[in-house]
């Protein structure tokens, strides 16, 4: 089940199809160019370690740009996106939420 959950969430996070990206209002409020760059970064990250991702889900990142410090979230919820998804490994009862925020929002 784990490798099912960390494949459906790096489809995702690499292509933001299947799911949903939020930004927080830290994020939206830079400018373009610097959240052009956090989110090339989010698609591209892979400092995953046992220290940022103890289940082996690719759920969690943290990195820096422009002297700022990102982090960014899947979570799992049903379909209508009201509760926590029963089985994250199946895409029709599953809805990804991917937040990208800055430290000090979390």
């Amino acid at each position: 089940m784990r490798s099912t959950v960390r494949g459906l969430n790096d489809a995702f996070r690499t292509t933001f199809v299947g799911g949903r990206v939020m930004m927080t209002a830290g994020i939206a409020s830079l400018p373009r160019d610097v959240q052009a760059a956090i989110l090339e970064r989010v698609r591209t990250f892979n400092a995953f370690t046992e220290d940022n991702d103890p289940y082996g889900e690719h759920d969690f990142g943290s990195f820096e740009v422009a002297s700022l410090k990102i982090n960014w979230k899947v979570d799992y919820y049903d379909a209508g996106c009201r509760y926590g998804s029963e089985n994250p490994v199946d895409p029709s009862q599953t809805t990804r939420v991917l937040t990208i925020m800055r430290a000090d929002e979390y």
